[in-house]
């Protein structure tokens, strides 16, 4: 039987044939290929690259949120534009209304107007005539 100081060194001696063979022992004594320093390193990068998808998983439900309130945006503004442009068209038309109406109005107007100078010319024809009757009239009744 070995005495704790020939265990100790025994240990340490196995430890660095083991070593150099590339079988380490961990913290608890267990059988290990990589290095304790390189072990914990993987660990510790294990780790970190654990809470790197958390934050990445974390930004990418925080970008699809953006993209989703952008996309709803975009077809609300979608909508005010094609009912702008609804809006744009009625009042065209609107206009073109107008205009023509006032158009026919106008043509109206000038027939009206065509048609009174023809009624004045008709009415001084008839005055003329009632004038002449009259003055037969007059003459058949003075003679």
């Amino acid at each position: 039987m070995l005495t704790n100081s020939q265990n100790w060194k025994f240990q340490i001696i196995m430890g660095e044939f083991l070593g150099r063979a590339g079988i380490f022992f961990d913290e608890v004594d267990r059988i290990c290929i990589l290095e304790p320093e390189v072990s914990k390193l993987t660990s510790d990068l294990k780790e970190e690259c654990q809470i790197y998808i958390e934050k990445i998983d974390e930004f990418q439900k925080i970008v699809n949120k953006f993209i989703a309130m952008v996309d709803q945006l975009g077809e609300a503004v979608e909508r005010k534009k094609i009912k702008a442009i609804g809006a744009r068209n009625i009042l065209q038309s609107m206009e073109k209304e107008k205009e023509t109406h006032h158009h026919q109005l106008q043509a109206l107007i000038a027939e009206k107007s065509m048609e009174l100078e023809r009624l004045k010319i008709h009415l001084n024809s008839l005055q003329k005539t009632e004038m002449e009757q009259n003055e037969v009239i007059n003459e058949l009744t003075h003679c």
